[in-house]
């Protein structure tokens, strides 16, 4: 549902401008904290005397809370106001990444990310709703366009920016950058942004549904960092069944639920299943080596956190420079060849990152793997995003959207959980180079694993027809329409 045609505004004109100023900047903050953390967590670790399992909840708390409840965040966009939901959650990210800027110790600094997840999850689905209801429908599409080409540039510069902050003044510098962009981001929404809600949208929230699936992600979450610090023990145990029948129950509660968070009948798409267990295994596989990666080129390598951050630069830039080409190669020919190509390719470059060892040149060891990798991924996603939208019921795009945005953050948080223990990598191991390197290196074959089956899955599954989208399209299914929400990349 759009703004009244009297509040919608044109592209060219300064209230159009305003809009996109305010959308950009509030996913800018999310984007930046998903990228600018990495880079940062050697000097956290060290200033707050932290394990490699409290860096590892200093990521998965955030993205814990982000996966959780980005869809309630788009489902209450659309029954209470876009607008209004967009500046509630860039107030709450702004005050969550208040606690982590003065954090005293790691526990503090976990629990306000966790609160800061739950800012991400408010503003993300709003900053394109806004923008869709906002803009009359002619310029909608190039609204959209500055909005992701913007956005990305806000991610391409976190690496950057993220290790200048740490190595010039200090980690806590990341978090508490986000004030002054959060209060401009407020001020321009409230003067400048016209609001819109979906009265078709059911009054009712999925409340049991968004309790279960935080319960089942925390429980599996919690298990797997816990399990690899200290072993099997009841407590882990007790926390990976609680979240596997956490997750259980959630599936039974959203085909029962006349107002579920995800459509059910989504999976009645074969391409739609299959196009999300291929988002599943490769966001694994991208999540978990970055985040040791990022830590490897500064523990093994002994790069600054500068030079570290910037090292990943050229992978962000690949994928504005090659997404929107690799996409429009998907429509003349299908989605297959490159959903197939595009993990083998990437995982092509994870192998040529095993080189990153002992005094690492940048140029001949990491560089060739960043670019191969970049390559890879540039043609990927944006197939891979097309088939998800492109398998569902039109009036279900946003849910599609949503549901695979959600899957790749999960991957995530997964993989951030578990792949650092299935490496031997645990405790303080982070700040021993030698044992580091050992570890990273399994890692990245495991990675490698990854994307592999992620290919194979890709050429063996997808298909280049329209067959199944059109079969969902004569099959609608029944739920909420939710905005469509952009992934991090």
């Amino acid at each position: 549902m759009t703004a009244p045609p009297s509040r919608q505004v044109r592209f060219g004109e300064p209230a159009g401008r305003w809009v996109v100023l305010a959308t950009v900047l509030g996913s800018g903050l999310a984007m930046l904290d998903a990228t600018v953390v990495n880079v940062a967590l050697p000097r956290i670790g060290e200033d707050l005397d932290a394990d490699l399992a409290g860096l590892q909840w200093t990521i998965n708390g955030y993205t814990l809370t982000l996966a959780s409840f980005i869809l309630l965040g788009g489902s209450l966009a659309d029954r209470l106001g876009r607008r209004r939901i967009f500046v509630i959650g860039t107030i709450w990210f702004a005050l969550a990444s208040a606690l982590c800027g003065l954090a005293p110790n790691v526990e503090t600094l976990v629990a306000a990310r966790v609160l800061q997840g739950i800012g991400g999850a408010l503003l993300t689905p709003g900053s394109l709703a806004i923008i869709s209801a906002s803009f009359t429908p002619e310029d909608r599409s190039r609204a959209i366009g500055a909005w992701s080409g913007l956005g990305g540039v806000a991610g391409a510069a976190g690496p950057f920016l993220g290790g200048w902050l740490v190595e010039a003044w200090s980690w806590r510098l990341v978090f508490l950058i986000n004030l002054p962009f959060a209060a401009l981001v407020v001020w321009v929404a409230a003067r400048h942004v016209p609001e819109s809600v979906d009265p078709t949208a059911s009054h009712r929230l999925d409340v049991p549904g968004t309790v279960l699936g935080a319960v089942g992600l925390a429980g599996l979450t919690y298990a797997s960092i816990a399990g690899g610090e200290r072993g099997v023990d009841p407590l882990t145990v007790g926390a990976a069944v609680a979240g596997v029948l956490a997750l259980a129950a959630f599936v039974v509660v959203e085909r029962r639920s006349t107002h579920p968070l995800v459509p059910p009948g989504l999976f009645a798409s074969r391409q739609f299943t299959v196009t999300n267990l291929v988002t599943f295994v490769v966001y694994a596989a991208l999540s978990g080596v970055l985040f040791l990666l990022v830590l490897a080129l500064q523990v093994v390598a002994g790069f600054s956190p500068l030079a570290a951050g910037t090292a990943l630069l050229p992978l962000t830039l690949l994928m504005l420079l090659l997404s929107a080409r690799s996409g429009a190669l998907a429509a003349r020919i299908g989605p297959r060849l490159q959903m197939t190509a595009g993990p083998l390719i990437a995982a092509a470059g994870l192998l040529l990152m095993l080189r990153i060892g002992r005094d690492a040149s940048y140029w001949t060891d990491v560089l060739p793997g960043v670019m191969v990798f970049g390559l890879g991924l540039s043609t990927l996603v944006a197939p891979l995003t097309a088939t998800v939208l492109a398998s569902a019921p039109g009036q279900h795009a946003g849910a599609a959207s949503g549901v695979n945005n959600a899957v790749a953050r999960t991957a995530g948080l997964l993989a951030v959980a578990l792949l650092p223990p299935l490496a031997g990598l645990t405790g303080a191991v982070y700040r021993d180079p030698d044992a580091f390197a050992d570890g990273y290196r399994t890692a990245v074959l495991i990675g490698v694993g990854l994307l592999v089956a992620g290919g194979l899955l890709s050429a063996v599954a997808i298909s280049d027809r329209t067959d199944d989208a059109e079969h969902c399209m004569s099959n609608p299914v029944d739920g909420p329409h939710l905005e469509t929400v952009r992934r991090d990349t």
